[in-house]
This record gives C-alpha cells, structure tokens and sequence, in this order.
C-alpha cells in the first residue's frame, strides 16, 4: 500500500491547493467528499487526513459534517479553518459567530515552538484568514500553540492523539511559510517520506494500465496537445502496439502541426498512428458558419464523425483512451454559497465513448498540469510537446471572427506563426501562458510602397496566466511587439494593420470566440 494523504473536502476553494502543496512535498493525497465512509477511509490506510476549509457554520442545521467515528481512527488529522472548528465541535469544544471577522493578512504567534507543525520556523509567521467564526472553547485534552490578534486558538494540537488544527489557511500562496507547515504534517507528523515522484509513478501506472486492458486494443485521439501527447508516450510504453493513436488533421491546426506530431510519434517514439487528414470535409462543414457556438459543434459533430470511420479501420477495440487531468475529475461538494460548488465534468471527446460503446482508459486522472509536464519529460518527449502553449480544441476557426475559410485560414496561420517564431527567439515563449494571433473581420485603408491597401486587421492576444480562470495581459518590450507587427504585415498577403489587445480575464476572456 502506498503512502498517501487523504483531503477530506468541506467546500472549500482551496482544496485543489492543498493537494498540490502536499504533492510539492512529493507525498502522493487522494481528495474525497466529507461524506466518505469510516470503512472506506480505513480501507485505504492513508497516513494522515486533512479536513479542508468550507463556507458553512459548523453549527448550522445543514453544516457538512464527517462520519461519526473520524476522531478514533487513530490516523494523524488537520484541520483547516472549517476544519479547526469541526475538531471543535465533534470534541467538546465550542464554535460561535466572531464579534470581529477574520479576512486576509493577519500575524501569527507560536507560543509553543516544541509543536511539530512549526517546527524549524520563526516564532512569528504571516498567514492568510478567511473567517467569520471562532473557536471560544477548546475541547478537553487540546492546548493552543499559536495566537493571532484576533484568535486564542489560531493553532491548537492533541499531541498524543496527532490531532491538530489551524484556524489560518497555509496552503495559500498568502501565507509565505505555509508549505513549511503542511510538509511537517506530512512527513513529521505523517512519517511520509519523498516516494511520490513521476519515476515512480510510470512504474505504477503502467501496471495498473496492463492490468486494466489486458490484450485489448486501445484508441486515442491525438490532438498533439500536452495531455493528449503524454497520455500517448505512457500507454505506448506500458502496452506497445495495443495501442493505436488516430490524428484528425480538421485544417484548423497550427502551421507545421502535423509535421511536428507524425514526426514525434509515428517515427520517433514508433506509435502506430493512423493520420486521417479531413481537412476538405470540415471546412466544407463550416462554410458560412459566423456564430461562434455553432462553429464549436459543427467541428465537434465532424471529428465524431471522422473518427468513428477511423477507428473502424482499426479493428475490435474496447477501449479509448484520454488525457483528462485530475481537476477535471473532481467534484466540488456541492454546498449552498461554496465558491468551488461547480461540478466538472470529463474531457469527453464529444461524447465518443458513449457513441462508441468503449470503456475508457485515463492514465493521468490523478494528475495535475504541472505533473503532467512532468511526466512528458520523463517519458523522453520533446520541450516543444511538453511546454507548448494550450490551444483550443476548435482550433484556428476560435481565432477566426466570422466565417472560416482556406484564405483566412492562411492568413491567420501564417501570422499565428511568426508571433510563435518571436515568442521563441526573444525567449518568451515559454515563459507566459499563452501567445497568439486574431484574425478579425475588420479591413481598413493602408498604404504599401505608392498603393492604397484594403486589408486585413491582426490582434496580438500575450497573457499571463496559471490555470486559465484568470489572466493578464502582458507587457512585452516594445521592440519585440514592433518585429511581430513589422513581420506580419511585410510578410502575411492580406494584412495591412496589427493590433495589440491589453484587456484581461475578467471581464473578457482569453480566446475571442
């Protein structure tokens, strides 16, 4: 049985980063709904378990509780925030409403520096609150070791019991010492040692993936993108020829894509890859297609239909393959006034293996982006796969206002390529999250040598991000945002002005479509 953390998770909007934090530690953790049973939690054996943060009032009529029987388990806890005052709560403690809220940078005091949580740190630490209630009176067996201005319970502790609990939320970035806080729970507290690396994790996923399919064959639709390349490299290696990988050209990739991926997989990493390339079909589909949302079903209805015609060439498969992430499998708890309280739904690939009748295979669902990367390095793929920028599954016809067609196409790819080229030799590329052209259906008057122009606009779309909820754009020098557009407009037919788009996410969003 391996090592692991289990989150129990109360609502909170921080619970993905706890389980990074503690997979930082490199310290494998598995998030689970609060609900979870006492039987299923000591099935799984874990070494230590986090009671997440969550909007709710412990003492509330409809408060999300945890299993009677969490509190003998025997199993090192923490509790954050929310978590603090369910330990109070279930232990004899007492938890009412604040006479003064707890919101954002607060100080906190250790009184006690032989608790394991702070051990090695400073006897005062920033840390980031987000409270309206408090704990006023300690179960019996507890003692405080730490204090905030407005808390005599900032952090508490039952040493014999490994029971603690901390008012303020050290998994956030706000809390600058905070990671120090959860990797001595883990591995103090815990006796977790650094077993979760991505070496590691190869080896078991690869057993669990022959263990899955068998002889059986395996699909995979290969977009080239980061997920769908790594999902690819690490079945091939735990199943070889079992699995065959097919890659729809639609017309709407990137310039050189197809190149770049049949070279990568089918001679380099020698994935037998079926390349169908329907690029005639799709843009027959979409001729005359303006709004946006239709645009996204006519390429989704089209790539099912391609790929069932491919996959049947294949033979008898019996299951399909996909690159879901973690955050994608996950489902926040569903509590009235949780911020997190959205339920996400698989990456499907348009609802192939319903349509299909296939079992899916999902190699890095208990991955997240980063680790992901991390793992496409391990399995030997190239920088260029590994740390591309996202793109989306549309393709080129989202970065296409209006209609899409073989010129327009063109244009955009030809300009979409040389702000990739810049991005790269000014050493940008990969700093930012994502660059990238527009083309919009704007044509205004421009002069070229002694002729009047009637052409084309560009916008520049440069931000930063790092999960893509959010975004900034980003300010470039301005020598290298002066080459892009000289380029473009030298070197793209049909484009006589550039423009550089400095709005941020919200209110607008990152792609324009």
């Amino acid at each position: 049985m391996r090592e692991q953390i289990i989150i129990l998770d109360f609502g909170s909007q921080y619970t993905q980063v706890i389980a990074r934090r503690i997979r930082e530690c490199s310290v494998y953790c598995v998030i689970l709904p609060f609900s979870t049973s006492m039987d299923e939690l000591k099935a799984l054996q874990p070494n230590g378990i986090i009671l997440s943060g969550g909007p709710s009032s412990v003492y509330a009529p409809k408060a999300p509780l945890p299993q009677t029987g969490l509190f003998e388990l025997g199993i090192p806890i923490l509790g954050l925030c929310y978590g603090l005052q369910l330990i109070g709560q279930f232990m004899g403690g007492k938890v009412e409403a604040g006479t003064k809220r707890e919101y954002g940078k607060g100080s906190l005091n250790i009184k006690d520096e032989s608790c394991p949580l702070f051990r090695n740190l400073p006897a005062t630490l920033q840390v980031w609150n987000s409270h309206g209630d408090k704990m006023t009176a300690m179960p019996k067996g507890f003692k405080t070791v730490a204090v905030t201005e407005n808390s005599n319970f900032a952090a508490i502790e039952h040493r014999a019991k490994k029971i603690y609990g901390l008012q303020f939320h050290p998994e956030v970035a706000h809390t600058p010492l905070g990671r120090e806080i959860i990797a001595n729970f883990v591995h103090g507290i815990c006796g977790c040692g650094k077993n979760w690396t991505m070496r590691h994790y190869v080896e078991q996923a690869c057993e669990e993936i022959r263990a899955q399919v068998g002889d059986e064959k395996v699909i995979l639709g290969l977009s080239g993108g980061v997920d769908s390349s790594v999902a690819a490299a690490l079945l091939h290696k735990a199943i070889g020829d079992q699995l065959t990988c097919i890659f729809v050209n639609n017309g709407l990739l990137r310039a050189k894509e197809e190149d770049v991926v049949r070279q990568v997989f089918g001679r380099n990493f020698k994935i037998k890859l079926q390349y169908v390339d329907a690029t005639a079909l799709f843009l027959k589909k979409l001729k005359g297609v303006v709004d946006p949302e239709r645009k996204r079903k006519v390429i989704g209805g089209t790539f099912i239909e391609v790929f069932q015609k491919a996959a049947q060439k294949i033979g008898k498969a019996k299951y399909l393959a996909q690159g879901t992430l973690y955050p994608d499998v996950i489902e926040s708890v569903p509590i009235a006034g949780n911020p997190a309280a959205m339920i996400k739904s698989h990456h499907n690939v348009g609802g192939l293996p319903k349509k299909m009748k296939l079992k899916l295979v999902e190699p890095l669902k208990c991955l997240f982006k980063d680790e992901v990367r991390q793992l496409g390095i391990e399995l030997g793929l190239p920088k260029e796969i590994v740390h591309r920028q996202p793109f989306p599954g549309p393709g080129l016809a989202v970065r296409i206002l209006g209609a899409v067609d073989k010129g327009r196409l063109k244009i955009l790819r030809d300009a979409d390529w040389i702000v990739v080229e810049e991005m790269k030799l000014n050493d940008w590329y990969y700093k930012i999250w994502q660059s990238f052209a527009v083309l919009l259906p704007v044509r205004s008057v421009g002069v070229m040598g002694d002729e009047r122009t009637y052409e084309y606009t560009i916008a520049l779309r440069l931000v930063e991000s790092q999960d893509g909820m959010t975004a900034d754009w980003v300010k470039l020098p301005y020598e290298l945002l002066e080459k892009m557009s000289n380029r473009i407009i030298n070197e793209v037919k049909g484009v006589n002005r550039v423009c550089l788009d400095i709005s941020s996410k919200p209110p607008a969003t990152i792609e324009w479509e």
